[in-house]
């Protein structure tokens, strides 16, 4: 009988990434063949059960939860909803699927001691939820696309807090900064909705009509308009998430905020009405400007903890040493 230690070193998330790596890229590949389309249509139906069970297992591991029971749900459910094909089933996979790609994308980041590397967390962040997108499109879900969107964001933000309250020390560990950075993100976050809502319900048709042709001018300039939400919200606050954690453990509550960007891109591609390489193309933009925005609110606190001039930068740089597990080990 084998010890129990090398059977944890068998099922260790660290030697287990290679062969995760490997059914995800297949998976995105079976997805890509179906959306082409290139052979049978189930092939989108296989990559995106392949998928879904690898982030479900991903996801559990990484907030040290229970892989096997999480990753057999999640095969067994998909499997279910293909050879069944209810649409209630799907369309259910597929929420389950964006929601899972949404906070994986943000526990998947580690912390960032200089910008380019919180860039490249949010570059990390939001191709994981892209492969999310993919195999929630892969499910062929009926929906209504607000309802989608915002049901989608809403599971993604509560699972996101439900596991960064565990991460960041709980709500007495905030600080005055750290409860500041939350709640303005909160208004921040309700605001975009709010009025994005309200424009579409109850705007003037003036004002519509002129926000519509901005719109369309930079879709027809740019090829894509940036998705409001994860450019405003969302890619700004997991920089300056990222980058804050290198130095306090608060910097998981603004990353918490992060689910905004990661949630938009796991739904970008349900929209029946917007091409693959637009909806590609607004993910794109989001991130940039997203990034510039991210630029300016972490220089703007390091200005406020008087952290001025290149040489007290790279000295706070050095300093910034809070450690945490890797990318592939688990975070709990």
């Amino acid at each position: 009988m084998r010890p129990p230690a090398a059977a944890a070193r068998l099922t260790s998330p660290r030697l287990l990434a290679p062969l995760w790596l490997v059914l995800v890229a297949a998976g995105a590949a079976l997805l890509v063949l179906g959306l082409v389309p290139v052979g049978p249509d189930e092939l989108s139906r296989v990559g995106a059960v392949v998928v879904s069970t690898a982030y479900a297992w991903a996801l559990a591991a990484r907030v040290g939860g229970r892989p096997v029971l999480f990753g057999s749900l999640a095969l067994v459910a998909g499997v279910l909803a293909v050879v069944l094909d209810l649409t209630w089933l799907r369309t259910g996979a597929s929420v389950a699927t964006c929601v899972v790609a949404a906070v994986l994308g943000v526990v998947a980041t580690v912390p960032a001691v200089r910008f380019r590397l919180a860039a490249r967390e949010c570059l990390v962040a939001v191709v994981v939820a892209g492969v999310g997108a993919l195999a929630a499109l892969g499910y062929a879900p009926t929906l209504t696309l607000t309802r989608f969107e915002y049901l989608t964001l809403a599971l993604a933000m509560v699972a996101t807090v439900a596991v960064v309250q565990r991460l960041g020390a709980g709500l007495h560990g905030l600080g005055r900064r750290g409860l500041l950075a939350v709640v303005a993100g909160t208004l921040l976050l309700a605001v975009t909705l709010l009025y994005a809502e309200l424009l579409r319900r109850y705007g003037t048709p003036t004002v519509v009509d002129n926000l519509l042709d901005g719109v369309v001018w930079v879709r027809d300039t740019l090829g894509a308009f940036p998705r409001p939400i994860a450019t405003v919200v969302g890619v700004p606050a997991l920089a300056w998430g990222c980058h804050m954690r290198a130095r306090r453990r608060q910097g998981w509550w603004v990353c918490a905020f992060g689910a905004a960007a990661t949630a938009s891109t796991a739904t970008a591609l349900v929209n029946p009405g917007v091409t693959l390489l637009e909806s590609g193309l607004s993910v794109l933009y989001g991130l940039v400007v997203g990034l510039v925005l991210g630029y300016l609110l972490i220089r703007v606190d390091l200005a406020v903890t008087g952290t001025r001039g290149r040489r007290s930068r790279a000295a706070e740089q050095g300093l910034a040493v809070r450690p945490e597990p890797r990318r592939t080990e688990p975070l709990l």
